[in-house]
């Protein structure tokens, strides 16, 4: 994986702008940068200064100034990759962007990889590997929650969690393993009962981290949101109301809405994908049936329901509809939205009020078209699913990868549990020690393959 070569990119995102990066990272990028820059005859040239300097002056390219420039120096190892590293800021033209990329690839550097700086970094020991794609998180994160996780990761709150596990497992996977050169006297090094109780600790831990991930992963990609109910009662005036714009048909013809309207909204720092299902109703038309089905798969995916019910009808399909939908959720939290409390049917109003709720279950009373209390029902969406209740300190789960890598861990966890029950011989319970270190190694890119590696870097973007 050593690779010495001097590496370039743009590493703003592209477009004009006021002001672009290009970096430079390698063991002659100082020397690349010296050659195209022009500080000055009283300026020392950028080969003879220390790091943490910032000069400016002139790019040329042989005699023609191409840009005023401010440059960045910074000396290895205390830089981004590890390596010695040239940041150029100049002003944000196309043309000249491309020019000093050109100029650098001239003076001997190679256009970088995606995510080939960041690589770097892991590579040089300057983050590990759940650090080096919290980077990639932090650049994507489109709300204050997903910022919030990505913060901590990449500061290493999670990968410090994963290193005290493997270190509290290694030091009984060394003694288990000296128990079978010395299997003939039959001794025991490793004490089974502080094995058992450590191994509960870590099965307690790794759950929980497990447990997180319905939450990490719903704040990194939007809360998914369905909004159910009868026809015409006003889902799509609610969609429309929550978005801010006139995305869905609003129409009083019943049956309007056939398939699924999706679309992401960030409401006070929260992500929230919303899907505008089609109205539930006993209908011969085909496909409005499968927009009905496709509307329950929704429910099925989405982490709150906003059933909506309208007030200013008596429905008498209503409680069967509620009943029905209670028997079908799975976890999710159901809010049952009356609308249309400008022009209220006292029946209705009174059967929703006299409604046992159950636990996770929340009731609203909003106006969809006048916007009456929405800002309520936002409030208790971000009440069910919201960073505020997690203490500072909790570690979320929000990367698929290290997801799947501690589901394994946790199963060879549940078998060295059970192996301790059973008082299964050493070797049989070092083998899933092993088995569960290595996957819990993976996470941090302590036992990384080329082709994992090359999965999660190729993603990044280029210039990071």
């Amino acid at each position: 994986m050593s690779d010495t070569s001097t590496i370039c990119a743009i590493s703003t995102p592209p477009g004009i702008g006021g002001i672009a990066v290009i970096r430079l990272s390698g063991e002659s990028a100082v020397m690349i940068a010296d050659s195209l820059f022009d500080g000055g005859s009283t300026r020392q040239p950028l080969s003879e200064l220390p790091g943490g300097i910032f000069r400016v002056g002139l790019l040329r390219d042989g005699d023609q100034a191409i840009d005023e420039v401010v440059v960045s120096l910074f000396r290895a190892p205390h830089s981004y990759t590890g390596e010695d590293v040239v940041e150029v800021s100049c002003h944000g033209s196309l043309y000249i962007q491309q020019k000093i990329v050109s100029m650098m690839i001239e003076k001997g550097a190679r256009m970088a990889a995606p995510g080939e700086f960041t690589q770097r970094a892991f590579l040089n020991g300057k983050m590990d590997l759940s650090q080096a794609e919290a980077v990639a998180d932090l650049i994507a994160s489109s709300n204050a929650a997903a910022h919030k996780i990505a913060m901590h990761q990449m500061r290493g709150g999670f990968s410090g969690e994963i290193r005290k596990l493997r270190e509290q497992l290694l030091q009984f996977t060394a003694l288990i393993e000296l128990e079978l050169d010395f299997s003939e006297e039959d001794v025991e090094f490793a004490d089974r009962d502080a094995l058992g109780k450590l191994i509960g600790e870590i099965e307690s831990l790794v759950r929980h981290l497990l447990e997180s991930f319905r939450l990490g992963n719903a704040i990194k990609n939007g809360i998914p949101v369905a909004i159910a109910g009868e026809t015409n009662v006003g889902k799509s005036t609610l969609l429309n109301a929550l978005l801010n714009e006139e995305k869905a048909i609003v129409s009083d013809i019943h049956g309007t809405t056939r398939d699924v309207i999706e679309d992401v909204v960030n409401i006070h720092g929260t992500a929230f994908r919303f899907f505008d299902t089609a109205g539930i109703r006993n209908t011969s038309d085909e496909i409005e049936i499968m927009g009905i089905a496709r509307s329950f798969s929704k429910m099925h995916q989405a982490e709150i329901i906003l059933l909506v019910v309208d007030l200013s009808v008596v429905s008498p399909t209503l409680p069967g509809l509620i009943a029905d939908i209670r028997r079908k959720i799975r976890n999710q939290h159901l809010i049952i939205v009356g609308n249309k409390v400008d022009k209220p049917v006292a029946e209705t109003v009174d059967a929703l009020n006299s409604l046992a709720l159950n636990p996770g279950e929340d009731l609203v009373f909003i106006s969809a078209k006048t916007k009456t209390n929405i800002d309520l029902l936002i409030e208790k969406m971000q009440e069910t699913l919201s960073l505020n209740k997690v203490a500072p300190n909790d570690i979320i789960v929000s990367n698929l990868r290290h997801y799947e890598a501690l589901t394994h861990a946790h199963a060879a966890i549940l078998r060295v549990q059970k192996g301790l029950s059973d008082r299964i011989s050493g070797d049989f319970l070092s083998q899933d020690i092993r088995e569960c270190l290595w996957y819990l190694g993976s996470i941090v890119g302590e036992v990384t393959e080329d082709d994992v590696l090359g999965y999660i870097f190729k993603n990044f973007c280029i210039g990071k």
